[in-house]
C-alpha cells in the first residue's frame, strides 16, 4: 500500500506570503504534479528531472496567458528551491 504524496507538507518549508498566495502555490503545485504524473509516471517531485518541469512549462501552459505562466514559474521556483536544485527557468511573461 502506497501513501499519497502530500504537496502541502513538501512545500511547507518554503511557502511564505499571505494565505491566498500560499493556497495558489499549493493549487498550482498539485496541478504540476498531476500533469507530470499523468505524462511521465513520476509521482513525487523527488523523482522529477529538469526535462519534466520544462515539458510542463512549455506544453501544458502553451495556451495560457502570460500572467498565468508567470505565476506558474514562481511556483516552479519554489519547488526547485525545496528540491535544492540549481535549475533555472526563464519566464516568457512581460509583467
Amino acid at each position: 500500500m502506497s501513501k499519497v504524496f502530500d504537496m502541502e507538507l513538501f512545500l511547507a518549508a518554503v511557502l511564505t506570503g499571505s494565505y491566498a498566495t500560499r493556497q495558489r502555490h499549493l493549487r498550482q503545485a498539485k496541478f504540476i504534479q498531476a500533469e507530470i504524473s499523468k505524462r511521465w509516471g513520476r509521482e513525487t517531485p523527488w523523482t522529477w528531472q529538469r526535462k519534466h518541469v520544462t515539458w510542463f512549462l512549455e506544453h501544458c501552459l502553451a495556451n495560457r496567458s502570460e500572467e498565468t505562466r508567470y505565476y506558474y514559474v514562481l511556483t516552479v521556483r519554489l519547488l526547485t528551491c525545496r528540491l535544492k536544485k540549481l535549475w533555472v527557468f526563464k519566464c516568457q511573461a512581460k509583467i
